[in-house]
């Protein structure tokens, strides 16, 4: 099979497309012919290894994924043979992702993709879907599940709609009955955010942010989505409502200084969501609300949806963490395979 290595930290040239065994799984593992593969911020940030030296000899890239079970290991039932998967979490703690024609994973890690579903779907999901939920579902007033009806009444403010961490915060919190605002910088990324389910949207380079959005939510938003907490604190402080919640899921390179007597007024909540070191029950909710709503056709992917998709091949991996390190807009997804149903 084909995959991509790095064996070394650096920038994108340090990705190596090598020829390798297809991999036996073990117990308690799948063997899932990849079809796609989806690419994070973490993945370069990874590669790059800031502490200075890597975890393993060798390492494939890449977090999520989708594709096909070709095989299973021992205790896995053979029923699972032929099931379409999205994958999350590939190489966390190991040095297995999916920019490799075929992967051996904890079963747990493979999540059936229903049929309606394409795989280009499927490998967006993972990290960013997962992280949303984090995102919605902590704090005093959120919920530990989410689903219709949950988040119903309530007003969620998505800063960054038109990334993909926002975008599934946008179709999950629609999906659970909210009301959704974002924040972009942009009209052409106001529509994108419109597409995934946005009821308003807010231009924090031409819009007076706090007036307009207490013009749409008077009593001020119940929850925050915080890609860019730095930038935003003032504005946060400005539309948060008594006893709301800001969750960060990002972090940047500048200090975040807290105004603390503005968030103990409004007896606010602020949440660090980092998805790879949650609870594992709240991991299990979270993929379990994720594919209820993939079930019920709420989360969706391609320029009708708001989230584009940007492809490469297996070969053009280099170019595609280039991508996402130029933080180019939309999904970036490499294919290993022509068929994608």
């Amino acid at each position: 099979m084909r995959a991509v290595i790095y064996t070394t930290p650096g920038g994108p040239e340090v990705l190596t497309l090598v020829d390798r065994e297809i991999p036996t799984p073990g117990p308690g593992e799948l063997l899932v012919r990849v079809h796609v593969s989806g690419v994070n911020p973490t993945d370069w940030r990874s590669r790059r290894a800031p502490g200075g030296s890597l975890a393993y000899p060798e390492i494939v890239p890449n977090q999520d994924g989708s594709g096909v079970i070709t095989a299973v290991g021992k205790g896995v039932s053979d029923d699972r043979i032929g099931e379409r998967v999205w994958i999350y979490e590939a190489c966390y703690g190991r040095a297995f992702g999916t920019a490799q024609e075929y992967l051996a994973i904890d079963e747990k890690k493979a999540v059936k993709l229903p049929g309606d579903a394409n795989f280009d779907l499927g490998a967006s999901l993972g990290i960013p879907a997962l992280t949303a939920h984090r995102c919605l579902s902590v704090g005093e007033q959120r919920r530990a599940r989410l689903g219709p009806k949950t988040l119903k009444g309530e007003t969620i403010l998505v800063a960054g709609g038109a990334g993909a961490v926002g975008h599934f915060a946008i179709q999950l919190a629609r999906w659970s009955g909210a009301r959704v605002i974002s924040s972009v910088s942009s009209d052409e990324k106001a529509e994108l955010a419109v597409r995934a389910g946005a009821n308003e949207t807010v231009n924090y380079h031409r819009d007076d942010v706090i007036a307009k959005i207490r013009d749409f939510a008077p009593e001020g938003v119940d929850a925050i989505v915080e890609v860019a907490p730095v930038a935003n604190h003032s504005i946060n402080s400005g539309v948060l409502k008594e006893g709301g919640t800001i969750a960060i899921y990002a972090s940047g390179t500048d200090p975040l200084v807290i105004d603390i007597r503005s968030m103990m007024r409004l007896n606010a909540g602020i949440e660090f969501v980092y998805v790879y070191t949650v609870s594992k029950a709240a991991k299990r909710a979270a993929v379990k609300d994720v594919s209820r709503a993939l079930k019920d056709g709420a989360l969706g992917v391609g320029d009708e949806h708001g989230l584009p998709l940007v492809r490469f091949g297996l070969s053009e991996t280099e170019q595609a963490h280039r991508a996402v390190e130029q933080a180019t807009t939309g999904k970036i997804v490499i294919h290993t395979v022509d068929v994608l149903h």
